[in-house]
C-alpha cells in the first residue's frame, strides 16, 4: 500500500482500513507472544500501513480548514 492509493480513497474508506489494520497489529502482537509469529516483518509493515493512513487523514483533515 503507498501513499497515493491512501489519497483516492474516501475518509470512510481510510477509518475502515485503519480498524482491520489495528486488528491485525492486535493479533500479530499476540502471535509474537505466545511465539507463534512466522513473518516478524509483517508488524512492521503493518505499524508502517497505520502510520500512513493516519497521516493522509490528518492531511485531508487539514486541506479544508486551509481553503476556508
Amino acid at each position: 500500500m503507498n501513499a497515493k492509493e491512501l489519497h483516492d480513497k474516501t475518509p470512510d474508506q481510510l477509518r475502515d482500513e485503519l480498524v482491520s489494520l489495528k486488528k491485525e497489529a492486535f493479533n500479530l502482537r499476540f502471535q509474537q507472544a505466545t511465539s507463534q509469529l512466522e513473518n516478524t516483518a509483517r508488524i512492521r509493515q503493518v505499524r508502517r500501513n497505520v502510520a500512513r493512513i493516519n497521516t493522509v487523514l490528518n492531511q485531508k483533515a487539514a486541506t479544508p480548514a486551509n481553503d476556508a
